[in-house]
């Protein structure tokens, strides 16, 4: 079985319609001035009107405050929310009867111990989002093209749905599908020539990969 897609940090119309074309399940667009893949949300809701009702459109966060999230849901208007940042429980419980909209909430992954902390979001958050932590100096909470150690997630409960994030591209998905086998994975950087660049040729490979590691058996002790 194919895993969701979700293709993330688009900024292009060629980008857009290709991830769709290959299958991307969601799209995801970036509202954090610090990324490369920022986007304004006006210009997210064009691109995102070329594909809606074919694939999920997904804003991503960073600790935005209300103001923020009221344009962009008035103009990207998104099927899923997704909270990159320091966001609480009650932040989460907040949102979700301010807008009525799924949400899901990344993690920084780099031990186990690390997945404590969503416990205190499950019943909450619709699903999660696991990426790597950043590298020192980053201040970016993802899209820095770093993988964490996989095997971290064969912990965690088979209940748990997720999102596998974090350094992901055409080499590394098919061992990342079988070490954790997510039922989601997501990639950014992973498609791209340049930070904040995606290439046609480079998302076409991925999905080509995804598509040979989905007739592969995942790993004992993984959640698929």
């Amino acid at each position: 079985m194919m895993p969701d897609i979700k293709i993330c940090g688009l900024k292009t119309s060629e980008a857009v319609d290709r991830a769709v074309e290959r299958g991307a399940t969601h799209v995801g667009f970036i509202f954090f001035e610090k990324s490369p893949r920022n986007i304004e949300p006006e210009i997210a809701g064009a691109l995102a009107d070329r594909v809606r009702g074919r694939s999920k459109i997904v804003a991503v966060t960073v600790d935005a405050d209300t103001d923020e999230l009221d344009e962009i849901v008035d103009l990207l208007k998104p099927d899923i929310l997704q909270l990159h940042g320091k966001e609480s429980p009650e932040r989460l419980l907040m949102l979700k009867a301010l807008y009525g909209l799924p949400i899901m909430k990344a993690f920084s992954i780099r031990e186990p111990h690390d997945l404590k902390r969503i416990e205190p979001y499950i019943g909450i958050a619709d699903r999660f989002l696991f990426d790597a932590k950043a590298p020192s100096g980053s201040e970016l909470p993802g899209g820095n093209g770093v993988p964490f150690d996989w095997r971290v997630l064969r912990t965690l409960d088979g209940s748990v749905d997720y999102m596998l994030s974090g350094g992901l591209n055409k080499d590394n998905v098919a061992e990342a599908l079988r070490e954790t086998g997510a039922r989601g994975i997501d990639v950014s950087s992973g498609v791209e020539r340049a930070p904040g660049v995606k290439d046609i040729a480079m998302i076409d490979e991925f999905f080509a990969a995804v598509k040979r590691a989905s007739a592969l058996e995942p790993v004992s002790g993984s959640t698929k």
